[in-house]
């Protein structure tokens, strides 16, 4: 087992931030899906279990990510399940300097949908909170949950539907 050093999530926000627009510069320039109206942009980082879970915008993807405290003998792609609120979610497992091991959850991939970085960013954010809301539904609304959130994500919804959490539900 190894200990990670402590980080707030201050800390958290710009180490990823800092490692994904390296990581554009140098493996992801004139790649065909990036989103050219998007930036780089990490949402959260809160301590959540034994970790700290956080939401990454990139120019080719949004992932939630979590950063496990303790770090066991993880490979490089292996799944990892992680109950949050809103339900249990399959994550990979990722590696890179400077950060570490951290687990990865598509929500969307590309990003070519958004129209811009406020949608994209209020998008990330909203799949955040969506993630720690406790899941009390009924049976229909458990087949819901069910769906992959990037799927609940994409159903068409009012503003006032999606600040309410509708994706959550049916």
């Amino acid at each position: 087992m190894n200990d990670r050093v402590p980080l707030t999530s201050a800390m958290w926000v710009e180490r990823f931030e800092h490692l994904f627009k390296n990581i554009q510069q140098m493996r992801m320039q004139d790649l065909p899906f990036l989103h050219t109206g998007i930036t780089v942009k990490a949402f959260g980082f809160e301590p959540h279990q034994q970790g700290f879970l956080g939401v990454v915008l990139t120019p080719w993807f949004m992932n939630l990510i979590f950063v496990p405290e303790v770090l066991t003998q993880e490979q490089v792609g292996s799944r990892q399940f992680l109950q949050l609120p809103a339900g249990t979610y399959d994550f990979i497992v990722n590696y890179e300097d400077p950060i570490g091991f951290y687990w990865t959850c598509s929500l969307f991939s590309p990003v070519l949908e958004f129209e811009d970085q406020q949608a994209a960013e209020q998008t990330a954010q909203y799949a955040l909170l969506a993630v720690l809301q406790p899941d009390h539904s009924s049976a229909k609304d458990q087949y819901q949950a069910e769906k992959p959130l990037a799927e609940r994500l994409q159903q068409p919804m009012s503003r006032r539907a999606w600040l309410q959490g509708k994706f959550l539900r049916d």
